[in-house]
């Protein structure tokens, strides 16, 4: 068993030489949190939150991440966390188109992808398209299926009711979708969002305009996203994934052609969070393969 006490941000990055800044991707002022690598050449993981999410989702992955000798970079997307608001509702390409935006800024020519939730569903379709920007990508319960919608509605309910009123326990609430056990939702966690949902203009409409049903079947993800990942992918999953048992999980991972899977027990839509040792102790492991097998040539960028 895990600890229940989980650390917040600020004890787990302290000590890790980091920067956290704001960059122009696409016209966004894009919120970065960057923490470089062992070395100058070192590969970069690139995290990817879940709807209405932000960099704080990954509290408890960072660490071991830059432990293992990779370049770590956490972002907000337009109209989360603290990047600049969006003026429309999103859909999977302007997140695409994002991103790719944020490669170029911050010149990283091809990356690890780790996404949780909606940035699986990123991963998912950004991956065929731009095979030459990823080395591997991990998919942390990865969103975009069409499930119950009863299940949909719940979410909308809950997420609605923490913007129009962010207190402590709606927002509180609201992250008990994600998290399958309650201890393991920290004040940290709750304060943050809080302020998220607070700030003047913020649009839960916009953000979470997939879960609309028109939107989300334009842009949903098929068993043919799983079997078009171009690149090797660790599939994460857990025993009380919403959108789909175990079997499920497992099928999906499957399809994709150099799919690993990893069951996380005891959690539910946030593994990265929830089972945070076994989730880390294997994405390292997968990672430091993978670019063992592919090292850099001739001082390639990061």
């Amino acid at each position: 068993m895990r600890e229940t006490r989980l650390a917040t941000l600020w004890e787990e990055i302290a000590d890790l030489e980091h920067t956290l800044r704001y960059v122009d991707a696409g016209g966004y002022r894009t919120r970065v949190l960057d923490f470089p690598g062992a070395h100058p050449d070192a590969q970069t993981v690139v995290l990817a939150s879940g709807t209405s999410g932000h960099i704080e989702a990954w509290t408890q992955n960072v660490r071991a991440f830059v432990q293992a000798g990779f370049r770590v970079v956490g972002y907000d997307y337009p109209g989360h966390g603290y990047t600049s608001l969006a003026d429309h509702p999103l859909e999977i390409r302007d997140y695409e188109e994002h991103l790719l935006a944020l490669l170029d800024a911050l010149e990283l020519r091809r990356v690890h992808l780790a996404g949780e939730s909606l940035g699986g569903w990123l991963a998912l379709k950004f991956a065929p398209r731009h095979p030459e920007r990823l080395r591997t990508v991990i998919l942390s319960a990865p969103g975009g299926r069409i499930v119950g919608e009863s299940r949909m509605d719940r979410t909308q309910s809950v997420s609605a009711r923490a913007v129009d009123e962010p207190t402590f326990e709606n927002v509180r609430r609201r992250l008990q979708v994600v998290i399958h056990d309650p201890e393991n939702i920290t004040d940290e966690l709750v304060r943050v969002r809080q302020a998220v949902y607070s700030r003047a203009g913020f649009s839960m409409a916009h953000v979470s305009a997939l879960r609309e049903p028109e939107r989300r079947r334009r842009n949903q993800v098929t068993d043919d996203d799983f079997a078009a990942v171009p690149v090797p992918a660790l599939m994460v999953w857990t025993d009380n994934e919403p959108t789909g048992d175990e079997a499920e999980g497992a099928r999906l991972c499957s399809l994709i052609p150099d799919g690993e899977y990893l069951l996380i027990r005891g959690a539910a839509h946030w593994p990265q969070w929830e089972g945070a040792a076994e989730f880390n102790a294997a994405a390292v492991a997968f990672l430091s393969r993978h670019a063992a097998n592919e090292p850099d040539r001739g001082g390639e960028n990061r």
